[in-house]
């Protein structure tokens, strides 16, 4: 019987969904978490693993001899060695697209905890503040509305277009730079060159996958083009951000404020370089975990794995 196992599975499934669709396949097994040096012993057995971000590099998958299928429980498949997978002509898949619909909401709560501020106010009223004002209403920043305001997008691929949509849905102007900004005409917006995404959003979010082209792209250079009144917006890689520049912005009011929901190292140092920042909000990675988006994620996988076992390979990268 052919063995399926998941060698990372918390994060995609906590205890809220349940493996039925897989175990109703084939042999079945689930480790929460597990540590590099545990992979080759509990991975020697698999026909077909699951991974999220555990790494199966070359001194990993050569050790692993049964192995003749790999289905990655996400969109990002760094964390596979491709070349030696082609080597052993082990298919390699991965997921794509279900998260758009979380991420998309995660960036405007982003957005709004910048602009609204709505958990510090809260916190606020709980300490009895607004009860020691005179008047019925208090606030003590300017709260500024998004609508009128550019949405800058970097990287224009399904949450791009995602954001995009929202965006002109509160009334602002989109503007977008991209690899191939003739590939297709999106109603709306407007393509336009990276100096002018800089200079000309007052919203600037990312959605454009780490490359060794765009690593630090959010550098002292770009920031320095960017309005003093903009935020920052990033919940695709921590990597597309020079962490120290983005400090130095943020503590000399280059730019207004940043949310952040990925870092370049995660989990973060406690010191990380990032922290303790009353203009920069962080969220620890969570834009892609709406239970919505971990049910499709377990669905697709589950049909990756049935394709695979069928003879009809899904989603191979």
């Amino acid at each position: 019987m052919t063995k399926i196992i998941a060698l990372d599975g918390y994060t995609l499934n906590p205890g809220d969904l349940n493996w039925k669709g897989l175990e109703s396949i084939s042999s079945f097994s689930v480790f929460p978490r597990t540590k590099r040096n545990e992979i080759i012993e509990r991975g020697k057995l698999a026909d077909i693993l699951i991974v999220n971000k555990l790494v199966l590099d070359r001194q990993i998958l050569k050790h692993l001899p049964r192995l003749k299928y790999i289905c990655v429980s996400a969109t990002g498949y760094n964390n596979v060695d491709l070349d030696f997978c082609r080597e052993k002509n082990i298919p390699v898949s991965n997921v794509s697209g279900y998260s758009t619909p979380a991420v998309a909401q995660h960036v405007f709560a982003l957005l709004f905890g910048l602009t609204n501020q709505v958990e510090r106010y809260n916190q606020e009223v709980h300490l009895g503040i607004w009860s020691k004002q005179n008047d019925f209403a208090y606030w003590h920043e300017p709260i500024n509305e998004v609508h009128g305001m550019v949405m800058g997008i970097y990287g224009f691929g399904k949450i791009g277009k995602a954001v995009a949509n929202v965006a002109l849905a509160f009334g602002m102007k989109v503007i977008v730079n991209r690899k191939n900004p003739n590939k297709e005409t999106f109603e709306g917006i407007e393509y336009v060159e990276l100096d002018e995404l800089f200079s000309q959003s007052d919203v600037l979010s990312l959605h454009a996958p780490l490359t060794e082209e765009n690593k630090g792209i959010i550098s002292l250079l770009n920031l320095a083009k960017m309005k003093p009144t903009s935020y920052l917006i990033n919940t695709a890689r921590g990597g597309l951000i020079n962490e120290s520049a983005l400090r130095n912005a943020l503590e000399n009011k280059r730019i207004a404020g940043a949310a952040l929901d990925v870092l370049s190292s995660e989990p973060p140092s406690p010191d990380h370089v990032l922290m303790n920042l009353d203009n920069c909000i962080i969220t620890p990675h969570q834009a892609w975990a709406s239970l919505g988006a971990r049910k499709r994620l377990l669905t697709e996988v589950v049909k990756n794995v049935e394709g695979f076992l069928q003879g009809e390979l899904r989603n191979i990268i």
